[in-house]
């Protein structure tokens, strides 16, 4: 799916498959409960680098572990590599994990969290970057890294804007592990199941409704929601008001806000074709 040089590339840490309009990345590390290392972060951070709407027919993305976990987190060795480095080092070390987690909190798809297994730690970030997650009854999660005198830092932002302050002042002082249950009701997943059968035909779904909208609209909504999020209600909606009226009027004009009026009135199926949002 991938255009250029990538197409060529050899994936060591992770499984990519395009089917039906739909991007699966997996880590693929079950040995080692998909925890991550400097590969596992390099690859990610340039798989979700590549993923431009403009060159992919893909129209959404699942993320997910190879096995019986989503992911452990960060990986033994690497750990154990830590103890040695410079903070000079850990702070290149640090940089890079940041990229990779912003990069898919910024990937212009959709992004779905397939959480088949159990995530702690930075695989807990993980999942709070993508747009939504559905979990398996059977996961559990934790912010493990006081325990290890660590502290959440790099996934901190990506966390707290998907629990809240509240939740994750809990989970990060406690480092305490929790169930699906628990991480539904605080919102770090929207949909858990009682098995892989179950969570596949409610991805599957989900996927189906995406695929129907307007490639581009879906772009700009996440872009919408990103602003709102950002700079809206937790201070006042009057600043976000220039921002959100002049995106409605631009997409309101473009081919595909044309076409999916139109296409309503005329009462017929749209006829998408990704583009540019300006008119």
């Amino acid at each position: 799916f991938f255009s250029g040089l990538s197409m060529n590339r050899t994936w060591q840490s992770l499984r990519l498959e395009l089917r039906h309009g739909v991007q699966y990345i997996t880590i693929n590390r079950p040995d080692v409960r998909n925890a991550f290392n400097e590969l596992v972060i390099g690859e990610l951070r340039d798989a979700f680098k590549l993923l431009n709407p403009q060159e992919t027919p893909a129209r959404t993305v699942v993320l997910s572990g190879e096995g019986k976990a989503f992911s452990a987190g960060a990986d033994l060795n690497w750990m154990k590599k830590m103890v040695d480095y410079s903070r000079e080092e850990n702070l290149r070390d640090s940089h890079r994990l940041f990229e990779m987690i912003y990069g898919i909190w910024n990937c212009p798809l959709p992004v779905i969290a397939r959480v088949n297994g159990d995530a702690l730690g930075g695989g807990v970030g993980i999942i709070a970057a993508c747009d939504m997650a559905f979990a398996l009854n059977s996961c559990s999660f934790g912010f493990t890294e006081c325990k290890l005198g660590l502290i959440p830092a790099v996934i901190s932002p990506f966390v707290m804007s998907k629990i809240g302050q509240g939740h994750a002042s809990r989970y990060f002082l406690t480092a305490e592990r929790f169930g699906t249950a628990e991480a539904q009701r605080i919102g770090l997943v929207q949909e858990s199941f009682p098995n892989l059968e179950a969570l596949d035909a409610e991805i599957d779904r989900v996927v189906g409704e995406i695929c129907q909208n307007s490639p581009q609209a879906i772009i700009e909504c996440k872009k919408l929601i990103r602003t709102v999020d950002q700079d809206g209600m937790q201070n006042d909606p009057m600043s976000v008001r220039g921002p959100v009226c002049a995106k409605i009027a631009t997409i309101r004009v473009s081919s595909e806000g044309q076409e999916g009026l139109k296409s309503f009135l005329e009462k017929r199926p749209p006829q998408w074709r990704l583009g540019n949002s300006a008119p």
